[in-house]
């Protein structure tokens, strides 16, 4: 919308609100009137009233959040309270004429109670609550607005641009280096140098050993892989002497002596005697066979 627009909408709101303040002007005077107010008080309490509902409008396009929440509860409080009283002021005639009894809104007492607890309490509210939107419109700080984005290019040159600005100098340009040449690869013979010798006299020359006749040789005489050859390492070997098969045999029947036969296995011989998974095996057998009786045990 443009401006000419908004001056126009402006307008026209201020002059309804201006209309609806005068039209319920009668009624909240009498009301006064009726509560005990004199008449400059009786004249002042539309003020109070519509005017705090107005206060608490324009808070409400000013403040966000809390505030916001808490300005609408205040002017949506007052404009029930304005209301009400504009419905008591057209139920009984006798507030135009000002023959009602002082004090008195309605003939049944809770009722009466109630309106005028009401009606006099609207001025201490507005004092209150008008106080406290006026210092929360006065503490707000508004959020800046981001300008808007064209596109995401200009965009980015305009954070370019603040973030420079504030330097004392200007960021020099980038000076691109200078290619440095890298010289060729050169190929290298792994091959052992012959420099140039000096020349030897003939008297010192060495005699020229016989050529060594060189024998073709297979690249494999064997599809076998060639197995590593040289000592074990002290370290790597086993300190536990090398067991013979009555040894061992003899172990594994101390061992097993009160072993069941579902538990008289090659593995269960292998962890208690720490032998071969071979020996193991054979062990088992012959252990079994002693069991059974085919086997004579020595």
């Amino acid at each position: 919308m443009n401006r000419t627009g908004r001056i126009l909408l402006v307008t026209a709101l201020v002059a309804v609100v201006a209309m609806a303040f005068r039209v319920s002007w009668n009624a909240l005077r009498d009301i006064a009137n009726a509560i005990g107010a004199d008449h400059t008080a009786a004249t002042l309490y539309p003020f109070v009233v519509d005017g705090l509902m107005a206060l608490a409008l324009v808070a409400t396009l000013v403040l966000a959040g809390r505030d916001r929440t808490f300005s609408l509860r205040v002017l949506g409080t007052y404009t029930l309270a304005s209301l009400v009283l504009n419905y008591v002021h057209g139920l009984v005639p006798e507030l135009h004429g000002r023959t009602v009894d002082w004090g008195r809104l309605a003939d049944w007492d809770p009722a009466n109670w109630a309106l005028v607890l009401l009606a006099t309490s609207l001025p201490v509210g507005s004092i209150y609550f008008g106080s406290d939107l006026v210092a929360k419109v006065l503490h707000h700080r508004p959020a800046p607005i981001p300008p808007p984005v064209v596109n995401a290019e200009e965009s980015t040159e305009t954070v370019r641009n603040r973030s420079t600005a504030d330097l004392a100098e200007s960021t020099p340009q980038p000076v691109p280096a200078a290619p440095v040449r890298v010289p060729d690869p050169v190929a290298v013979e792994f091959v052992k140098s012959t420099l140039p010798l000096k020349p030897v006299p003939a008297a010192l020359a060495p005699n020229a050993a016989p050529a060594i006749e060189r024998r073709a040789v297979a690249a494999a005489e064997s599809a076998r892989p060639r197995r590593a050859t040289g000592r074990v390492p002290e370290v790597a070997r086993s300190s536990r002497p090398r067991r013979t098969p009555d040894q061992l045999l003899a172990e594994a029947r101390t061992v097993t002596a009160d072993w069941p036969d579902a538990k008289l296995t090659a593995e269960g011989i292998r962890l208690a005697v720490h032998t071969s998974p071979k020996n193991a095996r054979t062990l088992r057998e012959t252990l079994r066979a002693e069991r059974d009786g085919t086997v004579k045990a020595d």
